[in-house]
């Protein structure tokens, strides 16, 4: 079969403006939930800050003195344009400009993403491609159930297993992800490890099954058959043909995982303590500290919506690969 040609430049770039106008729009959109689902939580920054035994006098005072007495409308409209200029405001908890509180904790949660993708990948497209090349034998069917039974575990029990093994058993890591002042997560490599296989876990099991599932069916293409009839190494086979074809379906739900591990996970921070975004989501929304809410919240959708972007891309480009394996 003839191969398809790659799509012309020209369409591609038109192709993916296109795409980047509807991620600009669904990030408006998101803007505009965000907003409102912090206006429809129960109290306020003014009441969370003064407590429910102030006087209405005072609470009214600070509520005039942060603007949350000016319609809600005007207070999107305005959040809106200074969020488009990278300014989110103080927040009302210490009055801090929102966006040194936001890269105090994201470089620690990048650091952590990072290094949960740079095993992630490997281990997923390795073992898929493996156990798709073997689809059926004993190698594939291990494969396969372990990680059907990881899919089957939820995040913050695999965590807490992780620390009881590994920490109160062994010995060998810290149970808690604490850094001291000044410190980063590269300053204690250590703190990283257990956080890292609990994430690993949660996305390991769809990202592989789905490179299993791909690779099996590139597998048996015809292209593939005539290559290996033509004496072509298996090799060769394998990464020229198999794996770009296989990494189709795997693509999306990739995007996905890297969009939540470098938004920062919630259950793995929380649970071991790790100083990243979620701490930072998780300390505001109890204070109602609702400048820091959002901007960690829209940052955790721009991050979802580029890399699902990305995703689409890398679709987009592997598609002809796809097609000359049917």
């Amino acid at each position: 079969m003839k191969q398809k040609p790659m799509p012309a430049w020209p369409g591609l770039v038109r192709w993916a403006l296109r795409r980047t106008a509807g991620a600009l729009l669904v990030l408006l959109v998101v803007t505009v939930l965000v907003f409102a689902a912090t206006e429809a939580a129960p109290g306020d920054a003014a009441t969370a800050r003064l407590g429910p035994q102030a006087p209405a006098g005072a609470v009214e005072a600070l509520r005039a003195q942060l603007g949350l007495d000016r319609p809600a409308p005007l207070r999107y409209l305005d959040w809106l344009g200074h969020a488009v200029r990278g300014d989110f405001g103080a927040s009302y908890a210490n009055g801090r400009p929102v966006g040194e509180l936001i890269a105090d904790r994201f470089g620690n949660s990048l650091v952590l993403g990072l290094a949960a993708l740079a095993v992630l990948v490997p281990l997923a497209v390795g073992l898929g491609l493996w156990a798709g090349l073997r689809a059926g034998r004993r190698g594939d069917r291990i494969v396969s159930g372990t990680a059907l039974g990881l899919a089957a575990v939820p995040e913050f029990v695999t965590g807490a297993l992780l620390m009881a093994v590994f920490a109160a058993g062994l010995g060998w890591l810290p149970a808690v992800s604490l850094l001291g002042a000044g410190q980063g997560p590269l300053d204690e490599p250590s703190v990283l490890v257990l956080p890292v296989l609990t994430l690993v876990s949660v996305c390991l099991a769809q990202n592989l099954r789905l490179v299993r599932a791909g690779v099996a069916e590139a597998a048996r293409s015809p292209a593939v058959v005539a290559a290996r009839l033509n004496g072509v190494p298996e090799l060769r086979v394998a990464v020229r043909y198999v794996l770009p074809a296989g990494l189709g379906p795997a693509v999306p739900v990739l995007a996905r995982s890297v969009a939540y591990l470098l938004g920062g996970a919630l259950v793995a921070e929380s649970l071991f303590g790790f100083p990243g975004l979620a701490a930072l989501l998780v300390d505001a929304t109890a204070g109602r500290d609702v400048p820091v809410v959002q901007a960690v919240a829209l940052l955790g959708a721009a991050v979802a919506v580029a890399a699902n972007l990305a995703g689409d891309v890398a679709v987009h480009l592997l598609e002809p690969v796809r097609g000359h394996t049917r």
